[in-house]
Protein backbone atom coordinates (compact mmCIF):
# COMPACT_ATOMS: atom_id res chain seq x y z
CA UNK A 1 0.00 0.00 0.00
CA UNK A 2 2.77 2.44 0.93
CA UNK A 3 4.63 2.10 -2.38
CA UNK A 4 1.39 2.13 -4.39
CA UNK A 5 0.44 5.48 -2.89
CA UNK A 6 3.97 6.78 -3.13
CA UNK A 7 4.17 6.05 -6.87
CA UNK A 8 1.23 8.41 -7.41
CA UNK A 9 3.20 11.19 -5.74
CA UNK A 10 6.58 10.53 -7.36
CA UNK A 11 5.15 10.45 -10.88
CA UNK A 12 3.18 13.62 -10.25
CA UNK A 13 3.98 16.13 -12.66
CA UNK A 14 5.43 13.77 -15.27
CA UNK A 15 2.13 12.24 -16.33
CA UNK A 16 0.20 15.49 -15.83
CA UNK A 17 2.85 17.94 -16.97
CA UNK A 18 0.51 20.14 -19.04
CA UNK A 19 -1.88 20.67 -16.15
CA UNK A 20 1.05 21.13 -13.80
CA UNK A 21 2.65 23.77 -16.05
CA UNK A 22 -0.69 25.57 -16.37
CA UNK A 23 -1.03 25.81 -12.58
CA UNK A 24 2.54 27.05 -12.23
CA UNK A 25 2.10 29.63 -15.00
CA UNK A 26 -1.23 30.88 -13.65
CA UNK A 27 -0.08 31.16 -10.04
CA UNK A 28 3.23 32.73 -11.03
CA UNK A 29 1.74 35.39 -13.32
CA UNK A 30 -1.17 36.07 -10.92
CA UNK A 31 1.32 37.63 -8.49
CA UNK A 32 2.05 40.45 -10.94
CA UNK A 33 -0.90 40.52 -13.36
CA UNK A 34 -2.63 43.53 -11.77
CA UNK A 35 0.49 45.55 -10.91
CA UNK A 36 2.09 48.28 -13.01
CA UNK A 37 5.68 47.07 -12.60
CA UNK A 38 4.63 43.48 -13.29
CA UNK A 39 7.47 40.97 -13.39
CA UNK A 40 9.96 43.73 -12.48
CA UNK A 41 8.93 43.14 -8.87
CA UNK A 42 10.96 39.94 -9.02
CA UNK A 43 14.05 42.18 -9.23
CA UNK A 44 12.80 45.16 -7.21
CA UNK A 45 11.83 43.17 -4.10
CA UNK A 46 15.17 41.38 -3.47
CA UNK A 47 17.13 44.54 -4.28
CA UNK A 48 14.98 46.49 -1.80
CA UNK A 49 15.64 43.86 0.87
CA UNK A 50 19.38 44.01 0.26
CA UNK A 51 19.42 47.82 0.43
CA UNK A 52 17.26 47.97 3.56
CA UNK A 53 19.28 45.38 5.46
CA UNK A 54 22.52 46.99 4.30
CA UNK A 55 21.35 50.33 5.70
CA UNK A 56 20.03 48.93 8.99
CA UNK A 57 22.86 46.52 9.82
CA UNK A 58 25.72 48.20 7.99
CA UNK A 59 25.03 51.89 8.61
CA UNK A 60 22.88 52.05 11.76
CA UNK A 61 24.21 49.08 13.76
CA UNK A 62 27.60 49.30 12.04
CA UNK A 63 28.05 45.53 11.91
CA UNK A 64 31.09 44.77 9.85
CA UNK A 65 33.09 41.77 8.74
CA UNK A 66 32.40 38.23 9.93
CA UNK A 67 35.79 36.69 10.69
CA UNK A 68 34.42 33.15 10.83
CA UNK A 69 33.19 33.52 7.24
CA UNK A 70 36.29 34.80 5.54
CA UNK A 71 35.88 38.43 6.59
CA UNK A 72 32.60 38.65 4.68
CA UNK A 73 30.50 41.72 5.37
CA UNK A 74 27.67 41.06 7.82
CA UNK A 75 25.04 42.02 5.26
CA UNK A 76 26.37 39.45 2.79
CA UNK A 77 26.58 36.87 5.57
CA UNK A 78 22.94 37.50 6.41
CA UNK A 79 21.56 37.70 2.86
CA UNK A 80 23.18 34.40 1.82
CA UNK A 81 21.03 32.73 4.46
CA UNK A 82 18.01 35.00 4.25
CA UNK A 83 17.14 34.67 0.55
CA UNK A 84 16.90 30.84 0.55
CA UNK A 85 14.95 31.07 3.80
CA UNK A 86 12.56 33.53 2.15
CA UNK A 87 11.65 30.92 -0.50
CA UNK A 88 11.10 28.29 2.20
CA UNK A 89 8.97 30.57 4.39
CA UNK A 90 6.90 31.80 1.44
CA UNK A 91 6.07 28.24 0.35
CA UNK A 92 5.10 27.21 3.90
CA UNK A 93 3.05 30.36 4.44
CA UNK A 94 1.04 29.83 1.26
CA UNK A 95 0.54 26.11 1.90
CA UNK A 96 -2.31 26.74 4.33
CA UNK A 97 -4.56 28.14 1.56
CA UNK A 98 -3.24 26.01 -1.26
CA UNK A 99 -6.19 23.61 -1.40
CA UNK A 100 -8.79 25.93 0.12
CA UNK A 101 -8.36 28.38 -2.78
CA UNK A 102 -8.98 25.55 -5.25
CA UNK A 103 -11.95 24.12 -3.34
CA UNK A 104 -14.38 24.66 -6.22
CA UNK A 105 -12.09 22.85 -8.60
CA UNK A 106 -11.38 19.96 -6.23
CA UNK A 107 -15.05 19.29 -5.50
CA UNK A 108 -16.43 19.67 -9.03
CA UNK A 109 -13.75 18.37 -11.38
CA UNK A 110 -11.82 15.12 -11.40
CA UNK A 111 -8.15 15.98 -11.61
CA UNK A 112 -4.87 14.93 -9.92
CA UNK A 113 -5.09 17.11 -6.81
CA UNK A 114 -1.64 15.95 -5.70
CA UNK A 115 0.00 18.26 -8.24
CA UNK A 116 -1.16 21.35 -6.29
CA UNK A 117 1.50 21.18 -3.53
CA UNK A 118 4.18 20.63 -6.17
CA UNK A 119 3.00 23.58 -8.26
CA UNK A 120 2.65 25.83 -5.21
CA UNK A 121 6.15 25.06 -3.98
CA UNK A 122 7.65 25.51 -7.45
CA UNK A 123 6.02 28.95 -7.76
CA UNK A 124 7.48 30.12 -4.44
CA UNK A 125 10.96 28.90 -5.32
CA UNK A 126 10.82 30.36 -8.84
CA UNK A 127 9.73 33.70 -7.39
CA UNK A 128 12.63 33.96 -4.97
CA UNK A 129 15.42 32.28 -6.89
CA UNK A 130 15.91 35.46 -8.93
CA UNK A 131 16.95 37.45 -5.87
CA UNK A 132 19.34 34.68 -4.87
CA UNK A 133 20.89 34.66 -8.34
CA UNK A 134 21.33 38.45 -8.22
CA UNK A 135 23.23 38.07 -4.96
CA UNK A 136 25.40 35.31 -6.43
CA UNK A 137 26.24 37.49 -9.44
CA UNK A 138 27.31 40.30 -7.13
CA UNK A 139 29.40 37.97 -4.94
CA UNK A 140 31.05 36.45 -8.02
CA UNK A 141 32.02 39.95 -9.14
CA UNK A 142 33.61 40.47 -5.72
CA UNK A 143 35.83 37.42 -6.09
CA UNK A 144 33.88 34.88 -4.07
CA UNK A 145 33.25 32.51 -6.96
CA UNK A 146 34.54 28.97 -6.52
CA UNK A 147 34.04 25.71 -8.37
CA UNK A 148 32.24 24.47 -5.24
CA UNK A 149 29.39 26.79 -6.28
CA UNK A 150 28.46 24.14 -8.85
CA UNK A 151 26.94 22.24 -5.94
CA UNK A 152 24.45 25.03 -5.18
CA UNK A 153 21.68 23.77 -7.53
CA UNK A 154 21.84 20.40 -5.79
CA UNK A 155 21.57 22.00 -2.34
CA UNK A 156 18.72 24.24 -3.53
CA UNK A 157 16.93 21.18 -4.91
CA UNK A 158 17.33 19.34 -1.59
CA UNK A 159 15.82 22.35 0.19
CA UNK A 160 12.98 22.29 -2.35
CA UNK A 161 12.29 18.60 -1.58
CA UNK A 162 12.34 19.29 2.16
CA UNK A 163 9.90 22.17 1.69
CA UNK A 164 7.64 20.20 -0.63
CA UNK A 165 7.15 17.46 1.94
CA UNK A 166 6.10 20.00 4.59
CA UNK A 167 3.85 21.86 2.14
CA UNK A 168 2.09 18.61 1.23
CA UNK A 169 1.42 17.77 4.88
CA UNK A 170 0.33 21.28 5.90
CA UNK A 171 -1.91 21.86 2.87
CA UNK A 172 -3.68 18.55 3.50
CA UNK A 173 -4.10 19.14 7.24
CA UNK A 174 -5.48 22.67 6.71
CA UNK A 175 -8.43 21.20 4.84
CA UNK A 176 -9.56 19.66 8.14
CA UNK A 177 -7.96 21.99 10.70
CA UNK A 178 -8.40 25.62 9.63
CA UNK A 179 -6.75 26.93 12.83
CA UNK A 180 -3.44 25.67 11.43
CA UNK A 181 -3.29 28.81 9.29
CA UNK A 182 -2.51 30.99 12.32
CA UNK A 183 -0.30 28.33 13.88
CA UNK A 184 1.82 27.97 10.75
CA UNK A 185 2.33 31.74 10.52
CA UNK A 186 3.48 31.81 14.16
CA UNK A 187 5.72 28.79 13.66
CA UNK A 188 7.45 30.38 10.67
CA UNK A 189 8.21 33.50 12.71
CA UNK A 190 9.63 31.48 15.63
CA UNK A 191 11.54 29.20 13.26
CA UNK A 192 13.16 32.24 11.65
CA UNK A 193 14.63 33.45 14.94
CA UNK A 194 15.71 29.93 15.90
CA UNK A 195 17.69 29.70 12.67
CA UNK A 196 21.02 31.63 12.69
CA UNK A 197 20.14 33.97 9.83
CA UNK A 198 20.47 37.43 11.37
CA UNK A 199 23.11 36.29 13.86
CA UNK A 200 26.08 33.91 13.77
CA UNK A 201 25.85 30.69 15.77
CA UNK A 202 29.07 31.69 17.58
CA UNK A 203 27.09 34.30 19.55
CA UNK A 204 25.48 31.45 21.49
CA UNK A 205 27.96 30.73 24.27
CA UNK A 206 26.55 27.41 25.45
CA UNK A 207 27.98 24.54 23.40
CA UNK A 208 25.12 22.29 24.45
CA UNK A 209 22.59 24.72 23.01
CA UNK A 210 24.68 25.11 19.87
CA UNK A 211 24.61 21.37 19.38
CA UNK A 212 20.80 21.46 19.38
CA UNK A 213 20.85 23.56 16.21
CA UNK A 214 21.89 20.49 14.25
CA UNK A 215 18.29 19.32 14.77
CA UNK A 216 17.06 22.35 12.82
CA UNK A 217 17.19 21.39 9.12
CA UNK A 218 17.09 25.02 7.99
CA UNK A 219 20.16 25.80 10.08
CA UNK A 220 22.03 23.12 8.17
CA UNK A 221 20.83 24.47 4.84
CA UNK A 222 21.79 28.05 5.76
CA UNK A 223 25.21 26.88 6.94
CA UNK A 224 25.65 24.94 3.69
CA UNK A 225 24.99 28.02 1.59
CA UNK A 226 27.36 30.15 3.64
CA UNK A 227 30.24 27.69 3.65
CA UNK A 228 29.90 26.98 -0.07
CA UNK A 229 29.40 30.60 -1.19
CA UNK A 230 31.47 32.63 1.26
CA UNK A 231 34.23 30.15 2.12
CA UNK A 232 34.35 28.03 -1.02
CA UNK A 233 34.28 24.89 1.13
CA UNK A 234 32.42 21.62 0.66
CA UNK A 235 30.85 20.66 4.03
CA UNK A 236 30.37 16.93 3.55
CA UNK A 237 28.91 16.40 7.02
CA UNK A 238 26.07 18.88 6.52
CA UNK A 239 25.27 17.36 3.11
CA UNK A 240 25.07 13.95 4.75
CA UNK A 241 22.60 15.47 7.22
CA UNK A 242 20.30 17.39 4.85
CA UNK A 243 20.13 14.72 2.13
CA UNK A 244 18.26 12.02 4.10
CA UNK A 245 16.15 14.67 5.89
CA UNK A 246 15.04 16.15 2.55
CA UNK A 247 14.25 12.80 0.96
CA UNK A 248 12.40 11.63 4.07
CA UNK A 249 10.35 14.85 4.17
CA UNK A 250 9.46 14.47 0.48
CA UNK A 251 8.45 10.81 0.80
CA UNK A 252 6.53 11.28 4.05
CA UNK A 253 4.70 14.32 2.71
CA UNK A 254 3.83 12.56 -0.52
CA UNK A 255 2.59 9.45 1.24
CA UNK A 256 0.47 11.44 3.70
CA UNK A 257 -1.07 13.66 1.01
CA UNK A 258 -1.96 10.82 -1.35
CA UNK A 259 -3.30 8.76 1.55
CA UNK A 260 -5.66 11.50 2.75
CA UNK A 261 -6.62 13.27 -0.48
CA UNK A 262 -9.74 11.13 -1.03
CA UNK A 263 -11.43 12.89 1.91
CA UNK A 264 -10.90 16.44 0.59
CA UNK A 265 -14.13 16.50 -1.41
CA UNK A 266 -16.25 15.63 1.62
CA UNK A 267 -14.84 18.48 3.72
CA UNK A 268 -14.35 21.20 1.12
Amino acid sequence: MFFTLLRQWVKTPVENYRLFLNFVRQDFTAQFSSSIAGILWLFITPLAHILIYSFVFGYIFKLRAMAEFGEAEFVLFMMVGYLPWFAFADALGKSTNLLLEKAGLITKVMFPVHILPVAGTVVSYLTHIIGFCLLLIYLASQGYFSTVWLLLPFVYFLQFLFTLGLVAILSALCVFLRDLQQLVALTIMVWFFLTPIIYPLSLIESESIQSLFILNPMHNFVSLYREIILLGQLPYLKILIVFPVSVLSYLAGGWFFVRIKHAFGDVL
